[in-house]
């Protein structure tokens, strides 16, 4: 989804690397009628929600009636209730908030170590893997959704699950081999849900 603030050429190669047909959407209805979303990282929480919110509420049963959807650093906050950054609701698929990193130099940028528990999206990546992060908040579920954890000044969900919804705070399309695999996992998740 083209919400004027993502980094959308990345991804979508990304994505078209890993044998999927992607479609750029520029209208959020144009969401309605997808087999499965991703929202992508770079820019601003009030930006991003304030292009979706027209069909939210539609969106927001969409995605909790089992579609695939994958969040990349500010798509993954989208998906929770709030955020510090900006006044307003999120799309809320998540429980939980959205908070700006206490410690260590902000924003984070560069690699870090990825630590998974789910190993669904992580399927075929090897332990203490490190994945290309640019970020200065971060998200804080108030469910057990946390899939994978990351330390940096404070330890937090670096990837998150909820049925078919994930979510990770990095950037997959910057982090080179392991990250395209990991795309490739969203992708065979997403075809076998159809």
């Amino acid at each position: 989804m083209d919400y004027g603030v993502g980094n959308l050429h990345s991804i979508s190669k990304g994505i078209e690397r890993v044998g999927a047909e992607v479609e750029v959407v520029s209208s959020p209805s144009e969401l309605l009628d997808a087999e499965c979303i991703v929202f992508p990282g770079v820019g601003a929480f009030g930006a991003a929600m304030d292009t979706l919110r027209p069909v939210l509420p539609r969106l927001r049963k969409r995605i909790m009636g089992g579609i695939p959807v994958l969040g990349v650093c500010l798509g993954m906050q989208i998906l929770f209730e709030r955020s510090e950054e900006s006044a307003g609701e999120g799309v809320g698929v998540l429980k939980g908030d959205v908070k700006r990193l206490k410690d260590g130099r902000i924003p984070q940028m560069g690699w870090n170590d990825v630590t998974p528990m789910d190993r669904t999206l992580f399927a075929g990546i090897s332990e203490g893997t490190q994945f290309y992060f640019a970020n200065s908040y971060v998200c804080h579920p108030s469910e057990t959704v946390q899939a994978a954890w990351t330390e940096y000044g404070e330890r937090f969900p670096s990837a998150v699950r909820k049925g078919a919804i994930f979510g990770v705070q990095f950037h997959p399309e910057k982090s080179g081999p392991q990250g395209l695999r990991l795309l490739q996992n969203f992708v065979k998740i997403a075809e076998g849900s159809e």
